[in-house]
């Protein structure tokens, strides 16, 4: 009987032990979305404590990434993301490259579209500036030199997303827009996630703009998105100004702004659109996933 007890003990403090492993296994592995074997071995390694133990994923993960950064860097990176933040007065858009795009809908890879996003914007915050308008552009080798709040690169975070998602990425750009007084700052990403764009959310898809706009009617969100959608959609080259510029004879090849048949209803053009609800464009940027790219930073006051 005392034999039996014992055993029955044993038994089940074994089955707990077990049962806590598998449970730390499992939160680890949902956390870090690295493999069961890694994530084992991580956990036994650091008598299973998961902070320790992610770290240890972490830092094997980022000098693993730097090997496969070095051994996958001529491999062509045409799929990605383009990831889009509004925080109030300040505005970020980057862009992320990745190999395909089954890794570009890992939930990883947005993750990092958001964290960089979030960066570039916080730099911007702390950036001080006259006039109405500052934009700043940023190229790749830039980017990577940006410091997260954890006091490393964004280069050597993308070193540890290349060690997560298992292939050749890159930051490709940013644009980082802040305004003073009068303006407002939209975003837009397609195709869209979620059915409101949201002050504060990266919003991530294959294309994106950033649009300040000015006038009474600066704040109708509803107008804001459906001139973003057709910025987005027609890919305009410049605004415009109805006293220096003309429009074109076929309007299918028009590239100026304000006289582009407005997207969402042909039977105006965006100036008429504009002058009716009182909303000025002042400037704008939009990008494409994986389209070419003129290397010139913007670096630019408007007033």
């Amino acid at each position: 009987m005392f034999t039996k007890q014992i055993f029955s003990r044993y038994f089940h403090l074994t089955r707990t032990v077990f049962a806590g492993e598998k449970s730390s296994l499992a939160a680890l592995r949902k956390k870090t979305g690295y493999t069961f074997a890694n994530c084992k071995k991580a956990l036994e390694l650091n008598n299973n404590d998961m902070e320790k133990a992610e770290k240890w994923l972490n830092d094997q993960a980022q000098s693993m990434g730097w090997s496969k950064a070095t051994k996958l860097e001529g491999r062509t990176t045409a799929q990605g993301l383009v990831g889009v933040l509004v925080k109030n007065n300040i505005a970020a858009m980057v862009e992320i490259n990745c190999e395909t795009d089954f890794v570009a809908r890992n939930e990883h890879f947005k993750g990092f579209v958001d964290h960089v996003s979030r960066v570039c914007a916080k730099y911007t915050e702390t950036t001080d500036f006259d006039g109405d308008l500052w934009k700043l552009g940023f190229e790749g080798e830039a980017l990577k030199n940006l410091k997260a709040e954890d006091g490393k690169s964004l280069g050597d975070h993308l070193a540890l997303l290349i060690g997560t998602v298992g292939e050749n990425a890159s930051l490709r750009r940013a644009i980082c827009f802040k305004t003073n007084n009068y303006m407002k700052l939209y975003g837009y990403a397609h195709p869209s996630q979620v059915h409101e764009t949201r002050d504060g959310i990266t919003h991530v898809g294959k294309f994106g703009t950033i649009v300040a706009f000015s006038g009474e009617g600066a704040d109708q969100l509803d107008v804001q998105r459906n001139l973003c959608q057709h910025i987005v959609g027609m890919n305009p080259k410049k605004i415009g100004e109805a006293k220096k510029d003309k429009p074109v004879e076929n309007k299918d090849d028009e590239t100026t702004l304000i006289f582009q048949e407005y997207l969402v209803d042909s039977e105006k053009t965006v100036e008429e659109v504009l002058k009716e609800n009182n909303i000025n464009i002042v400037d704008y940027q939009r990008y494409e996933c994986g389209e070419k790219v003129k290397t010139d930073l913007l670096h630019e006051e408007v007033n």
